[in-house]
């Protein structure tokens, strides 16, 4: 049987034009392990460990790995499989048959295999998996034989055509599940391990009748042609739907890595069984908690399974804390294997493991992806237990994921007296709060248009991705801590309940039902994802304390950065805040944000109302004291730091009502008639604000703005002053093109603050330094005349951005999606900084500017500057600080040390 199978691989081996580098199939096994020192890049990242546990003497089922270099050559080949690889993959078949005494097709001792993808980059669920490859009407007769065990080799193979239909055919899964519906009825059970041999062997004849009217064609007897067709579904599957979404979601997280992979590998592995009987069961697990980041094995395992129930969460598993219970001596070799790869890799480990007959087999081993709290504490311990030093734990820690540790959390009376629905598996930590949403269609559009909502699902398939990312929190009624759901909301930071039975999930009907209660998408709810709680209603949060581990990583963070860090703030409160967060100043303080609240809005608006320059001055005289105030505040809460504050930038119309209702409001707050409102407004409309009337234009238009600003900065450091506050404030001039602008307005900042000390009597020294915002292609062309008349530049990298792409960041979301999709972009410029184009000005900006001025003090202002990347690239063009908003400040100090270790 084995040479007439041989002879069938070698009569349906397909051709194709498609090129591929030489090495195109690694095998791995007792024979050989071929990939030793290929990269991870080449073989993926399970390819790659699949080849490292083989080598280090774990128990693996023998295969062979397809590089990510096929993938990328199919699809510049048009689809095609490179010339050879069908060759190549019969090669490292026969070898699996000969190693394992077991051939493909056979009917007394058939080989099967799966067939799984695997990126360089881990995409839990994302792409395409098949097992029980191999079996056909004469193998399945003969793997009972081999077995003695009718029921499983029926068992196995209609998973098999389900899995074959659905994957490679494209079969929905819906009719295969209505066929299975049926023989269930006939045989009067619920479960699937329920049916017996009998009714499994019709199910397989059921399944076969949906394959031929899902695709026209009988089910492939031929394993070598279900071999084939399978790399080239694994292959196909890279461009799903569901894993563009995912890498894109992950590029727009900062994750640039997975942007510039080129494809995924094929992983072909001999398969072991799970669902052999009781004494068989599959599992998966991480050999730390990823949640809370404790040292202990935190996983889930089914009896009589195959490894996709766990993933998929159809069945909710036992966790494998019970597993001793059952098999005492696979458990124990389970955790001496966790410390073997704990030994190895030096990391917390993602496995994969079935028991066949009591003996243990591991399927895959990769990095585990966790949230940021367990990030950081799994970083600290192995530090304390010598596996990495201190600066590998400060590499370590992803610098984004430190947003989890910012998170909210209930307030413990607030949760206490909430209304409980429910208590499902606390699958991924957080606190969520949103109405529920019943599909991902349905979570994306309420996402945009501006609702909280958490996605509540049976159990979530990687269909869910891009509902799952809108989300704040996600809820399912089946499946483990282990599932889909978990792990994707886990990487994500996002809350996640799991296996939550006492819900019963009506999608049509948008309604829930739970222990005789009735919640539909109209209703808010509340996820504790620490504790599993489902509560009604909105409950209470409260901001999280840094201490402990965080702080332990914030200080060796803080020991190799060579970056400081600045926060967006302009409040008092906000500054208190992001000093609690480490900042080491204020990089940048919107006044604009000063003027509208209440009391103060209406002298802004009476000041553009005036026709003249007197009547301007005098509601700027009403201003003063607020502006004073509040930098008096910020003064005192940054504590000596510095702080620098951009003057007025936005347009004067920014200030103004535009619709009747609000324009006939404030002409009576004002005393005067609607129509004067309108015609300002209309006076001040602009078709493109943006390139408008704002930044230094408004102060060279009305110098007074200027003054009234400046004179309050000063006399708030006066003030400071005689109260014992050290006070350094830092005044920049937005907008700047060209060095004129600059020139003539630091002459007028200069005289305002020397008018200001004499009107104070005060004839102490003031330590106040004047700088531009570089935020226009030409400042940064001309930066060596600029800096004749700066002590500073602050690069705001948002409207560089916009202007140098010439995109508008408030309408790119109409194309930026597909721009990214297709490659035009790998990433949100507005999120991460454009480093080619954006990215070569700033260079410029500080190498012309320190030309003139060595010293100059330079950094960036924008959102960039707490992205991790942009942090990064700021480190190396040698700027001296970033600036970002105050959460995101633990996150540019981490990033800063990042980039100074290498």
């Amino acid at each position: 049987m084995a040479k007439k199978a041989a002879s069938q691989r070698r009569a349906t081996a397909r051709r194709s034009s498609a090129a591929a580098s030489d090495k195109m199939v690694y095998y791995f096994g007792k024979t050989k392990t071929e990939g030793k020192k290929a990269t991870k890049a080449v073989l993926g990242g399970k390819g790659k460990n699949l080849a490292e546990m083989t080598s280090i003497g774990l128990p693996v089922p023998p295969g062979f790995t397809i590089t990510t270099e096929v993938c990328d050559a199919y699809y510049k080949a048009g689809k095609k499989l490179p010339n050879g690889l069908m060759d190549d993959v019969h090669k490292a078949v026969e070898l699996l048959e000969k190693e394992l005494k077991k051939s493909f097709g056979d009917d007394s001792n058939p080989l099967l295999v799966s067939v799984r993808s695997g990126a360089a980059v881990s995409m839990p669920g994302m792409m395409n998996t098949i097992l029980n490859l191999g079996l056909n009407d004469v193998a399945t007769e003969g793997l009972a034989k081999a077995t003695k065990n009718e029921r499983f080799a029926y068992d196995a193979y209609r998973r098999l055509i389900n899995m074959y239909g659905d994957v490679v055919m494209g079969i929905e899964h819906e009719a295969f599940e209505e066929a299975f519906t049926k023989i269930k009825k006939k045989y009067k059970v619920t479960e699937d391990t329920e049916v017996p041999a009998e009714g499994l062997k019709e199910l397989c004849d059921a399944y076969k009748a949906v394959y031929k009217k899902g695709c026209g064609e009988e089910f492939p007897q031929d394993p070598i042609t279900q071999l084939q067709l399978a790399i080239e579904a694994v292959f196909g599957s890279w461009n799903a739907d569901r894993a563009i979404s995912y890498r894109r979601i992950e590029a727009a997280k900062g994750n640039t890595e997975i942007a510039n992979l080129i494809g995924t590998a094929v992983n072909v592995q001999a398969m072991v069984y799970g669902n052999m009987g009781d004494d068989s069961g599959t599992g998966v697990g991480f050999t730390r908690d990823p949640n809370t980041g404790q040292n202990k094995f935190y996983g889930e395992f089914l009896v009589n399974a195959q490894g996709e129930d766990v993933v998929a969460g159809i069945r909710t598993p036992q966790p494998v804390s019970e597993m001793g219970k059952w098999d005492r001596k696979a458990h124990k070799e389970l955790m001496e294997i966790k410390k073997t790869l704990e030994d190895h890799y030096t990391d917390m480990q993602d496995i994969e493991f079935t028991i066949e007959k009591g003996k243990l087999f591991m399927l895959q081993t990769r990095t585990g992806k966790r949230n940021g709290i367990a990030a950081v504490k799994i970083a600290c311990d192995m530090v304390k237990e010598g596996l990495i030093d201190e600066k590998e734990a400060v590499r370590r820690v992803p610098a984004s994921d430190l947003t989890h540790c910012l998170l909210p959390s209930f307030k413990p009376t607030a949760r206490n007296a909430a209304d409980v629905l429910c208590r499902g598996l606390n699958a991924s930590p957080g606190a969520a709060v949103g109405k529920l949403a019943f599909t991902a269609e349905e979570a994306r559009s309420r996402f945009e248009a501006g609702e909280n909502v958490i996605l509540v699902r049976r159990e979530t398939s990687p269909e869910d991705v891009e509902g799952m990312s809108a989300a704040v929190g996600i809820l399912t009624s089946t499946g483990g801590a282990t599932s889909h759901a978990a792990v994707v909301a886990r990487g994500w930071g996002k809350c996640c309940v799991a296996g939550a039975g006492d819900i019963h999930i009506n999608e049509k009907a948008k309604k829930i039902t739970v222990n005789g209660r009735t919640l539909t998408d109209k209703d808010t709810i509340s996820l504790d994802g620490a504790t599993g709680e489902v509560m009604a209603g909105e409950v209470e949060t409260q901001e999280p304390k840094l201490a402990g581990d965080f702080a332990k990583l914030m200080t060796w963070a803080d020991k190799y950065r060579t970056l400081n860090i600045r926060t967006n703030a302009d409040s008092p409160a906000d500054s208190k805040r992001a000093r609690d967060f480490g900042a080491e100043g204020i990089g940048l303080c919107r006044t604009e944000h000063m003027f509208f609240e209440a009391d103060r809005i209406i002298h802004m608006r009476a000041m553009i109302l005036a026709e003249t320059e007197d009547d301007r001055r005098a509601a700027l005289k009403k201003l003063l004291p607020f502006q004073r105030k509040d930098f008096e505040g910020i003064f005192k809460a940054m504590k000596g730091l510095p702080v620098t504050v951009r003057l007025l930038d936005p347009p004067l119309h920014e200030f103004l009502p535009h619709d009747n209702s609000a324009q006939k409001e404030m002409a009576s707050e004002l005393g005067v008639k609607p129509a004067e409102i309108k015609k300002r407004a209309e006076a001040l409309h602009e078709s493109n604000p943006m390139l408008g009337h704002r930044g230094c234009r408004l102060s060279v238009t009305y110098p007074e703005i200027l003054e009234m600003q400046v004179q309050a900065i000063v006399e708030a450091a006066i003030n400071s002053a005689k109260k014992k506050i050290d006070a350094h404030p830092e005044i920049m001039i937005p907008l700047v093109g060209t060095s004129a602008e600059l020139r003539i307005l630091r002459e007028k900042v200069e005289e305002t603050i020397e008018a200001t000390k004499a009107a104070k009597k005060f004839d102490g020294k003031l330590d106040i330094k004047i700088g531009t915002m570089i935020e226009i292609p030409r400042a940064a062309l001309t930066a060596d005349e600029v800096a004749e008349y700066a002590d500073f530049f602050s690069f705001g990298t948002n409207d560089l951005t916009q202007m140098t792409f010439g995109y508008s960041r408030d309408d790119v979301g109409g194309f930026l999606p597909e721009y990214i999709e297709n490659k035009i972009l790998q990433i949100d410029p507005f999120q991460s900084i454009d480093q080619t184009g954006v990215g070569q000005l700033v260079s410029m900006g500080v190498e012309k500017g320190r030309s003139i001025k060595k010293n100059l003090k330079v950094g960036i202002c924008g959102e960039h500057g707490g992205d991790p990347q942009s942090v990064r690239f700021c480190h190396e063009v040698g700027l001296d600080y970033v600036s970002c908003s105050p959460f995101r400040v633990p996150i540019a100090r981490l990033a800063a040390a990042q980039a100074a270790l290498g």
